[in-house]
């Protein structure tokens, strides 16, 4: 069982993304549990204030220090969690082997930044992962989160109905995914390759290697030259 607890100023946000399709199917066969964490319910006061100016002055608000830390000791006095990743746009970049690394931990605790984000006392003294999933600011970390989860929680074993099917995924070996075909064979005389008709595995999964190579090199010559380096 993988654990995620989400911490979130906006939880109606992601009540939508992890109630339908592969995130959901896995959690009702009881591999991944996902939990919201409403940080108004932590509030410093009755009028269930989470932010404040920053000091020095500056547009926009911070999440306060207070709430956040109330939040994250409650959680971490029921287990032990071996992440706490704060989703940040100034965050090391999100990328495959990185969402290999953490599908495999048990227990993940999920910031979502708000406003002008969060106090750096949260960062120093709680977070263990800063995650961007891009150079762009959103309004929030709500779907930085879901994305992150999405892409951890496919590769969690007996998730996907077929597991083959996310290590073909583009970028599990830097290289894009092969273009792919189905019914029918024939569309408007836009016709499917031979070899994929041809019955022939060891060359069909040749043919495939071929076009990933021709079409990372096309399109993410980067990803090549990481590979090489």
């Amino acid at each position: 069982m993988t654990r995620f607890d989400i911490i979130t100023c906006q939880p109606h946000l992601l009540t939508g993304p992890f109630d339908h399709s592969i995130l959901k199917r896995a959690q009702d066969k009881g591999l991944v549990e996902v939990h919201l964490h409403d940080l108004r319910k932590y509030a410093i006061n009755k009028h269930g204030q989470i932010d404040d100016y920053a000091f020095g002055g500056g547009a926009g608000m911070v999440l306060m220090v207070e709430p956040i830390a109330k939040c994250i000791r409650e959680l971490q006095e029921q287990r032990t969690y071996d992440a706490i990743i704060y989703m940040t746009p100034d965050g090391q970049t999100l990328n495959q082997p990185m969402a290999n690394r953490l599908s495999m931990l048990q227990n993940i605790i999920i910031l979502c930044g708000h406003y002008k984000g969060v106090d750096q006392r949260v960062r120093d003294l709680f977070v263990t992962h800063e995650i961007s999933i891009g150079d762009y600011v959103l309004s929030g970390g709500e779907l930085a989160a879901a994305v992150l989860a999405d892409s951890l929680i496919r590769l969690i074993p007996g998730v996907l109905n077929d597991e083959s099917s996310a290590l073909s995924d583009s970028f599990q070996d830097n290289l894009l995914a092969p273009p792919v075909y189905s019914r029918p064979a024939d569309f408007e005389g836009h016709t499917v390759p031979d070899i994929l008709l041809s019955g022939n595995t060891p060359k069909v999964e040749e043919w495939r290697f071929e076009q990933a190579v021709q079409r990372t090199r096309q399109l993410r010559p980067d990803l090549l030259r990481d590979e090489k380096n």
